[in-house]
């Protein structure tokens, strides 16, 4: 039987997995924007 307990508790660990996945993105989007500006500066 699946409960609404169930429910939420299961609802909560995609939204924290969510959470992670946003937070990774951003660091590897800042990550590669700090690259692209460091390769720019340097061919300067």
């Amino acid at each position: 039987m699946f409960t609404i307990e169930m429910a939420y508790a299961r609802m909560r660990e995609l939204q924290d997995l969510a959470n992670r996945s946003r937070v990774h993105q951003s660091a590897t989007t800042e990550r590669r924007a700090a690259k692209k500006h460091a390769a720019r500066a340097k061919k300067r």
